[in-house]
């Protein structure tokens, strides 16, 4: 059998028997997510490496924990985020940073233009998770985990390890300072 051809459940139930091209074929279609999951959260590249490397091992050693395969992209997914908020809180626990760490160069005589709300419209993709990384810790991890990776509040509660309705107030807020960020980049812009 080649494992190339073979969907992911079958692949999983040779992963259980460690079939090793089978694992190669299935780490080779999540790696890039789970890595990019990573890396939104650590935000260091080889830190992110580690994170993942360190998933799929976890994962494949307890394959017989998993309930149903088709989960399987959704529960290593879970120990990917579940591993680098573990691995983030550690590393900062006695590092500084400052909460406007992203800079801009900014025009004084463009800067004068009133912000417009249409302007939301210019942003790219990449403006906004630049704005989106300059967020408060906890601001960025919950609307990382909301916006980005499509998790529910009661779900970010419990990876966070924080109360439903804290969970609903700390992405309401992660939102309100986003788009006054969002305001003030768009204003600087001009």
């Amino acid at each position: 059998m080649v494992p190339e051809k073979l969907n992911t459940e079958q692949l999983i139930e040779l992963c259980k028997n460690n079939n090793q091209p089978a694992q190669l074929e299935i780490y080779n279609r999540y790696y890039k997510a789970m890595y990019n999951t990573a890396f939104r959260i650590v935000k260091d590249s080889f830190e992110a490496e580690d994170i993942m490397q360190d998933s799929f091992l976890i994962a494949f050693t307890k394959l017989g924990k998993l309930k149903e395969v088709k989960t399987f992209g959704s529960w290593l997914k879970r120990i990917v985020i579940n591993n680098s908020i573990q691995s983030h809180n550690a590393h900062s626990k006695n590092t500084e940073v400052p909460l406007d760490s992203v800079l801009y160069k900014i025009n004084e005589e463009d800067s004068k233009t009133p912000y417009n709300e249409t302007d939301y419209d210019s942003l790219k993709a990449r403006q906004i998770l630049n704005v989106l990384s300059s967020l408060k810790e906890n601001y960025r991890i919950a609307l990382t985990l909301n916006l980005i990776e499509g998790y529910d509040y009661e779900e970010i509660s419990e990876i966070m390890n924080i109360s439903y309705a804290n969970s609903r107030t700390t992405i309401s807020r992660a939102k309100q300072s986003l788009r006054l960020k969002l305001q003030t980049h768009l204003s600087y812009q001009k």
